[in-house]
């Protein structure tokens, strides 16, 4: 007997953007959406377009770009909301439109100030509307877990008469446990007529830490859909880890009879792009993706894993992407090599992009003697940027425990050089200030700073994030460089760059 596939449904774009700091731009939504193709996922819910100008054209711009995935936006039961998602989907190949509610007393009582009657109304007029302009239509009843069960059903009775293919029931404020949501995944199969030829849904946050053991437990009562974000970014503790969720049912199938349709090789990379994207990193100890997802210290488990890794791992690197083969390359390595150990590691650049990754590279290998497929993920990670932003041309620091830290910054845009000086507490802070004369940005707040190495030893390629909070949202910028000082600096002027986007874009 053949297992259920389960569709994946990924909400990186847009429950997972809405977590403070992951805030991404139209490129970068455009890139994590073709990996999430890559990837094999089967729903990309790539913005909610009326919430605004530029959620609408993020959606257009992914349904447009993205074949062999249904993309989907989010709507509210209200007519304009659901004209703007059709509105953008227009292009899409394969579009969704997912309509939603709240059901649950609290939020209906004190949010929507609607009665029941008047949410099912709703429903019924909205679900109906959202299908006569798309075929595909999905309905979510918001704050399921901490509804009335009767009550929910006749919500999802009537989103399911007026046309949606899809049932949905989140844990919207990981609320739930497994055993629980179990037993409302049977109870809404029981009671909604023709529930058998729908797909039910679980979207799952991990306020308690349960969002995938309650996800896995909707799919083992039954649910044929799983909604989840790449490394669970989003709002509040997260949602459901997608990484987690595939792999459990990959290890696991045996106890939920299902499977997906994912390439699991393509996980790392995925995580890391996302990671990269929104400047994290992933904790050491988090499943699949950490680095210590596959190391092992106790004398104990190392005899083990020597004997027979199975003793101690439950899956291989391998499995999701991890190449346990780590090839340096160096200054005298030639282009061919370089795009052949990319392609290795997943990366298929554009000539442009390679161009680009490839100038990087050998401005890496003049400063340390090995490059690691750590530096080359970093180097191809690394976003690009708009012609006419400001770029380092030079800098010079002069700082000690008994001097005044100064900066003097040179930065050019357009082939037009700009230089100023500044002091300040530290060589870091002083570089800000210098860069700040120099570009004049917005008001704005550095709320986080912080330093990764890539690679180990004295030479290893240092990533620098930081993010500026301002009136309108954050912004997020990265800096790679052997020397701390340059990857600030870089970081703080992608980040200014940035800002300087945003502030076009709303003009």
């Amino acid at each position: 007997m053949s297992m259920r596939k389960i569709k994946i449904f990924d909400t990186t774009l847009r429950d997972g953007e809405q977590s403070p700091g992951c805030s991404m731009n139209l490129q970068e939504k455009l890139d994590i959406a073709r990996q999430l193709v890559r990837l094999g996922v089967d729903v990309i819910e790539a913005g909610f377009p009326a919430s605004s100008k530029g959620d609408a054209e993020a959606v257009t711009a992914i349904a447009s770009a993205v074949k062999g995935a249904v993309v989907c936006a989010l709507a509210r039961c209200v007519r304009s909301d659901i004209d703007a998602a059709a509105k953008a989907l227009s292009q899409a190949e394969h579009p969704r439109i997912h309509v939603f509610i709240a059901t649950s007393e609290i939020h209906m009582q004190y949010k929507l100030k609607m009665s029941r009657e008047q949410v099912l109304d709703a429903v019924r007029e909205c679900v109906s509307y959202a299908r006569s302009l798309c075929g595909d239509v999905q309905f979510s009843a918001e704050d399921a877990t901490r509804s009335d069960r009767g009550f929910l059903c006749r919500v999802l009775q009537t989103a399911a008469d007026a046309g949606a293919a899809t049932l949905n029931i989140p844990d919207t404020v990981g609320y739930t446990t497994p055993a629980e949501m179990a037993s409302l995944i049977e109870y809404v199969k029981e009671h909604v007529k023709g529930a058998d030829s729908l797909t039910l849904a679980a979207h799952c946050h991990n306020d308690l830490g349960l969002a995938v053991a309650n996800s896995l437990s909707a799919v083992a009562a039954g649910a044929g859909q799983v909604e989840c974000t790449v490394n669970g970014i989003g709002e509040r503790a997260g949602n459901a880890a997608l990484e987690e969720i595939v792999m459990g049912l990959k290890i696991r199938g045996d106890a939920t009879d299902a499977c997906t349709g994912v390439d699991t090789t393509q996980i790392y990379r995925t995580s890391r792009l996302v990671y990269a994207t929104v400047g994290a990193h992933a904790p050491k100890n988090k499943p699949i993706v950490g680095d210590n997802a596959f190391s092992h210290e106790a004398g104990i488990h190392q005899h083990g894993v020597m004997n027979d890794r199975r003793t101690y791992e439950i899956m291989r690197p391998e499995d999701i992407g991890v190449t346990e083969r780590n090839m340096s390359l160096g200054k005298h390595s030639g282009r061919h090599a370089f795009e052949k150990r990319l392609a290795e590691l997943g990366y298929t650049p554009d000539k442009a992009q390679l161009d680009a990754y490839f100038e990087k590279f050998k401005e890496l290998a003049d400063r340390k003697k090995d490059i690691t497929d750590r530096d080359l993920e970093a180097i191809a990670s690394e976003r690009a940027v708009r012609q006419d932003v400001f770029t380092l041309d030079r800098f010079t620091v002069q700082a000690g425990n008994r001097s005044t830290p100064t900066c003097v910054i040179r930065l050019e845009k357009n082939g037009e050089k700009f230089e100023d000086v500044a002091i300040g507490d530290g060589p870091v802070d002083a570089a800000y200030k210098a860069v700040d004369k120099i570009i004049c940005p917005p008001d704005h707040e550095l709320y986080d700073y912080s330093i990764h190495s890539i690679s180990g030893g004295k030479d290893a390629l240092g990533e620098v994030t930081v993010k500026l909070r301002m009136k309108n949202g954050t912004v997020t910028g990265r800096g790679l460089s052997t020397d701390v000082i340059e990857a600030s600096i870089l970081a703080y002027i992608n980040a200014v760059n940035r800002m300087l986007e945003r502030a076009d874009d709303e003009k």
